[in-house]
């Protein structure tokens, strides 16, 4: 694969405080560069981005956007380097894909993780997450457990405080994965990528994210399949009024000492399920 980009950037700055200049030194900050998607030569979007993981979020993109129904239907995938420009990520798709692409082909190109930039109809932009089925409980202390694996795999976060993170967890497995970007979305999709490249299994666990929940966060999150969103922000009305339509058990404002859940409550209980049916048989 091409040398891509370094997905860290030093910049020199001056540091001020009470008014006056206390040193000049160094400071990581997170590279960010256009991220061209490209089907059988054609530019499908373009996207502001972190430029690691770009298989994975050319991947991820495809699934959530619709355009690919597994990664299978990619036939060849190639990142291009284009320096001082940007990345280009080519994939070539299975015959008559490509064709019914082509009849619906629309281009974004719009601000960091913009996700609905470039749309042709309102219908386009609130239209119906997928349906979860997944009937997987879990339990407060795993979605704690959760939110701090999280934090401790945000490597790129840790040295530039300037990204999103989506992680997925796994009860009595832990993190299975994680992705960071610039763009909350990109993150997802990148995580959508990474989990449907090794085949993972999706409806035993769950998405944690460091960002706000929107209404494409919870549709990105339906086509991954999760039943259980936890976010560390806030969601939007519209994200919660999709999540509620999706099926999605919703949960945000995650701290330490608690969290808020907007939808589809009975997924969460208070101990671990295999707990509960230990208890029960108990008695």
């Amino acid at each position: 694969m091409t040398n891509l980009p370094s997905s860290v950037v030093r910049l020199s700055r001056a540091v001020w405080r009470d008014g006056v200049v206390r040193e000049t030194s160094d400071r990581a900050s997170p590279a960010e560069t256009a991220i061209a998607i490209v089907y059988d030569g054609g530019t499908e979007a373009v996207m502001m981005a972190s430029p690691q993981d770009v298989d994975d979020f050319a991947i991820g993109f495809s699934l959530t956007e619709g355009t690919i129904g597994s990664p299978d239907e990619i036939e060849s995938l190639e990142v291009v380097d284009h320096p001082g420009v940007g990345l280009e990520a080519r994939m070539w798709l299975r015959k008559g894909l490509g064709e019914r692409l082509g009849r619906r082909r629309r281009n974004l190109a719009g601000p960091t993780g913009c996700g609905l930039c470039g749309i042709d109809s309102l219908e386009q932009a609130v239209k119906p997450a997928r349906q979860v089925s997944a009937a997987t409980q879990f339990s407060a202390s795993q979605i704690h457990q959760a939110l701090e694996a999280l934090s401790r795999a945000q490597t790129l976060n840790h040295e530039t405080r300037a990204v999103h993170g989506a992680g997925f967890f796994r009860p009595g497995v832990g993190l299975i994965a994680v992705r960071e970007d610039v763009g909350r979305h990109n993150a997802l999709d990148k995580l959508a990528g990474a989990l449907a490249r090794a085949g993972e299994r999706t409806e035993d666990g769950f998405v944690v994210l460091t960002s706000r929940v929107s209404v494409e966060m919870i549709q990105k999150a339906a086509v991954i399949g999760v039943g259980l969103v936890v976010a560390v922000s806030a969601p939007t009305a519209l994200g919660v009024r999709m999540a509620e339509e999706a099926g999605i058990t919703l949960a945000a404002i995650a701290r330490s000492d608690g969290f808020e859940v907007f939808t589809h409550p009975h997924r969460i209980v208070a101990a671990e399920p295999e707990k509960l049916a230990a208890g029960g048989a108990g008695q």
